[in-house]
């Protein structure tokens, strides 16, 4: 593979100096070896010299990866001190003691709790009261013992609340196995269901439906156990055949169906049958259509469906669950053009609609009696909130729901539907953070086609905007996904040190509707990265940074506009972060066996079928387009076991610009051989990631 300039393989970086750690060998980057390999499609022939590094099970391989560590462990060693200064401020920001609020879920009240030095959450209930005794339902920590990754996939409790099933990820790829645990005896029982990916309880407590995984890892079948039965014989209730959709099951939030939800980026197909009813027959609600997707949840004798059926920002209706087909609809909420509905949340007597409107997220509440709404509003400018996972309780006319800002930590909040009223059950303790210091504020970029760019922006009052701040731009831009004004408290050890913090909300994320998204994929995705371009060009503009002092950050598909760009303009960044990043995307979604490519045909374009598309997706390629010119500092962070972004992306991605950097500049990949897409699960290795991040921004930029 490539090898560095005489330069950078002996030098002697300033940035050590400026860390104040005296001079730093770096030694030489792992010499991976090319093997050329052709790929001719279309009568294109290209080659790719790092096509070997997908060999997984290769001792080569792995070798490959482990020395990739090593050199990362050099390049950053005079980094060390400066990281564990980084993580004991984020450490000392966090409550690490602390507890959820508790919610009611039949005659019990559950929360979680973390204990200072463990890793994960302790999971507990209540029998009728808060003043009951606790009971240790679940604790991951003992679970997790041994294990490099645990992740539990929520859990659900039977109607009796006597067996809880919850899944267990242990190599961070999505996969999970189901597990039952006896919660009067706290005694596991022998059924064990591997290698599922949703789940759902019938009523009778002891059938559960789950959803198994094909060998591209899509959700495709729909099976029936019976606890206390061989797993070998749960019946087969629905297979999808369809490779571009993927299957789930859930129950509905008021627990008297189960739902069967089948489809992909451009249909739909909702299926339902009563818990009370486990051996019957699931029947369809609407037969699938090409770009008509829908959802449901149900209340009394209705179900009330989110379609964009005439409606590109999706509208709300009911029918009748006697026949809940489209010729029956009625209309409940319309479609609005600069508000799009997000997903709807259902009780005895209200509807609670999650919307989007100029690009942040507010509540409205619907009496389904008296069909009167009003809207949850914020005080602040940038800020989001959603409904909370702890709405369990279906027969209340209390929701509760989450509200942050980039300077406001976690607020829970009980909200009246009824009267308006509300509650502040928590606010989550941040220690040595003081709100009153900084500010937040939106601006807009120009991009290239005229369109108008948000860009939010987070700093400590009293910053001069003359050229000189350090700014970390973020970025995502793709399946319709906003980044909200989320709270990260980590933040401030960067702004303390004087960063700027910036988000550019590029076309291809949802944050100003669905319009917003379609002028980001397909043939429209190369305005994801002119955006973020003419997004950080606004910035050095307007003397919040300047070139020398720009780093960028994206995360999977935010990691391949951060490729897209360093080769579109590496001039304009002095470091990259690309964290999982989707940089090989042409050959990916050559290869249909990889799991998510079938299903994202309708966001990419089918390359396989399609010239066009193919020829497309290779034009904008991070990957293929690595050309000889100085790029800047990157960072590239992979898990081994990343189902979702193949570790041979960002692998193959930092070895190639190695080979053609012309620069002196660090190009770096940290590999997780023990987790997978999310990174470390556990809560203090997540906070020691930051922190290498965070030094690795800090010393690229110069700044001690």
């Amino acid at each position: 593979m490539n090898q560095l300039t005489i330069r950078q393989i002996f030098l002697v970086t300033v940035c050590a100096f400026l860390a104040g750690c005296g001079s730093v060998q770096t030694g030489e980057p792992p010499a991976a070896k090319k093997i050329p390999k052709e790929i001719v499609i279309h009568g294109d022939k290209r080659t790719d010299n790092y096509f070997w590094l997908q060999e997984k099970n290769s001792p080569d391989v792995l070798s490959h990866l482990k020395s990739e560590n090593r050199y990362t462990e050099a390049v950053m060693k005079h980094t060390e001190s400066l990281q564990d200064k980084l993580y004991k401020e984020m450490v000392g920001r966090i409550n690490e003691t602390d507890e959820t609020v508790p919610y009611k879920e039949g005659n019990y009240y559950h929360y979680s709790r973390t204990e200072k030095g463990k890793q994960y959450s302790i999971y507990c209930r209540k029998k009728g009261s808060l003043e009951a005794a606790e009971e240790i339902i679940l604790d991951v920590n003992e679970i997790a013992k041994g294990k490099e990754f645990c992740d539990i996939w929520s859990f659900k409790m039977s109607s009796d609340h006597k067996i809880m099933a919850y899944g267990v990820d242990f190599n961070g790829d999505y996969i999970f196995d189901l597990y039952f645990k006896g919660l009067e005896s706290g005694e596991y029982l022998d059924d064990v269901i591997k290698e599922i990916d949703t789940f759902a309880w019938a009523n009778d407590n002891k059938t559960i439906y789950y959803t198994l995984l094909d060998h591209a890892k899509r959700p495709y079948k729909v099976f029936r156990h019976k606890l206390g039965t061989s797993v070998k014989s749960d019946v087969l209730l629905f297979h999808e055949k369809d490779e571009s959709c993927h299957v789930s099951v859930s129950n509905t939030r008021s627990r008297e169906y189960t739902i069967i939800d089948s489809g992909g980026y451009s249909l739909a197909e909702v299926m339902y049958l009563s818990t009370d009813d486990p051996e019957g027959v699931f029947k369809v609600v609407e037969p699938r259509k090409k770009d008509m997707l829908y959802s449901v949840d149900h209340s009394g004798g209705y179900f009330y469906i989110r379609t964009n059926d005439e409606a590109k920002n999706y509208k709300i209706v009911k029918a009748p669950v006697s026949d809940p087909s489209k010729k029956n609809w009625i209309e409940v909420m319309p479609h609005r053009k600069g508000a799009k509905i997000l997903h709807i949340e259902l009780f005895k007597n209200h509807l609670v609609a999650g919307m989007r409107q100029d690009s942040f997220r507010r509540m409205e509440i619907l009496n389904l009696s008296t069909n009167k709404s009003h809207v949850i509003n914020s005080d602040e400018q940038l800020y989001m909130f959603w409904s909370s996972f702890d709405n369990r309780n279906f027969n209340t006319n209390i929701v509760r729901y989450e509200y942050m800002s980039y300077l406001t930590p976690v607020c829970v909040y009980d909200y009246n539907m009824d009267t308006a009223e509300r509650q502040l059950k928590k606010r989550d303790l941040v220690n040595n953070y003081d709100g009153s210091l900084y500010e937040q504020k939106r601006i807009f970029a120009k991009a290239a086609d005229g369109a108008s760019v948000p860009i939010s922006l987070v700093y400590k009052k009293g910053i001069k905007l003359d050229g000189i701040n350090p700014l970390l731009l973020y970025g995502y831009g793709s399946y319709g996904a906003s980044i909200d004004p989320w709270f990260n408290s980590e933040l401030f050890s960067l702004l303390d040190r004087g960063f700027i913090y910036a988000v550019a909300h590029v076309r291809g994320g949802g944050e100003l509707g669905e319009e917003w998204f379609e002028s980001g994929k397909l043939f429209n995705k190369k305005n994801t990265y002119t955006d973020f371009i003419a997004c950080a060009e606004r910035l050095i503009k307007e003397r919040y940074t300047s070139s020398s002092k720009l780093a960028i950050r994206g995360v999977s598909a935010g990691g391949m506009l951060i490729g897209a760009v360093i080769n579109m303009r590496p001039d304009l960044f002095k470091a990259a972060v690309a964290d999982v990043p989707f940089v090989d995307i042409l050959n990916t979604m050559l290869d249909e066996a990889i799991p998510l490519t079938v299903i994202e045909f309708d966001l990419w374009g089918n390359p396989v079928k399609s010239k066009e598309h193919y020829d497309y997706i290779k034009s904008y390629s991070a990957y293929d387009n690595i050309s000889h010119k100085s790029y800047p500092h990157v960072l590239a962070t992979t898990g081994v076991n990343d189902a979702a972004v193949q570790y041979w992306e960002p692998s193959k991605w930092i070895a190639k610009l190695r080979e053609y950097n012309e620069g002196d500049t660090n190009i770096i990949l940290r590999v997780n051989l023990g987790a997978g897409h999310q990174g470390s699960s556990g809560r203090y290795d997540k906070i020691k990631e930051t922190a290498f991040r965070y030094a690795f921004i800090l010393d690229k930029l110069g700044i001690n």
